[in-house]
């Protein structure tokens, strides 16, 4: 079906509820994030919650890069904030072109790569086209820029069939939630 090129592998409700243990056990070496309303709200510098996950995220042995269309004063605030990470800015996601560069400089392929975002129609998208396996997350704000805003209708249609196609495949699954 062609809305499935949308749908993420897993959803989960927020970045830091992942299993990073469990990714590291499946050969997970890098990880690409989006920033605004995936990690904090959109616009948001990097608080305390952000930097302690990089930490650990560190500690664990992954590689992390954020990848954003956002302008670099945004994204190299954010990445000098919360360390341990590289960072694109003007990503263009969902080209191909930003995801492949990621796993260039973390040294990582589409197997041992995956994107953890808010979005289905830049990072989750983008992920698919590029194999990288993809964590779709709840947005933690509903203020959005207008273009933003005007997507998720869309997105939400696309989710409204993702969510029924999952309790298909797994009807006891009460949160959810995709397999890793």
């Amino acid at each position: 079906m062609f809305i499935e090129r949308f749908y993420p592998d897993t959803f989960v409700c927020s970045a830091y509820d992942v299993d990073y243990a469990a990714l590291r056990k499946a050969g997970i070496k890098g990880i690409i994030f989006d920033i605004d309303n995936t990690l904090v709200p959109h616009g948001a510098p990097a608080d305390r919650r952000a930097r302690e996950l990089f930490k650990r995220l560190h500690f664990l042995g992954f590689r992390c890069l954020l990848l954003s269309n956002n302008r670099e004063k945004r994204v190299k605030s954010f990445a000098g904030s919360v360390k341990y990470t590289d960072y694109i800015f003007k990503g263009n996601k969902p080209l191909r072109s930003g995801y492949i560069e990621a796993m260039k400089r973390m040294r990582t392929n589409p197997s041992s790569t995956v994107l953890i975002g808010d979005q289905l129609f830049t990072d989750v998208w983008g992920a698919k086209r590029c194999g990288i396996r993809s964590i779709l997350v709840q947005r933690i704000d509903n203020r959005e820029e207008i273009q933003i805003v005007i997507k998720r209708l869309f997105e939400n249609l696309i989710l409204y069939f993702y969510f029924r196609d999952q309790q298909k495949r797994d009807p006891g699954d009460k949160e959810m939630k995709g397999k890793i």
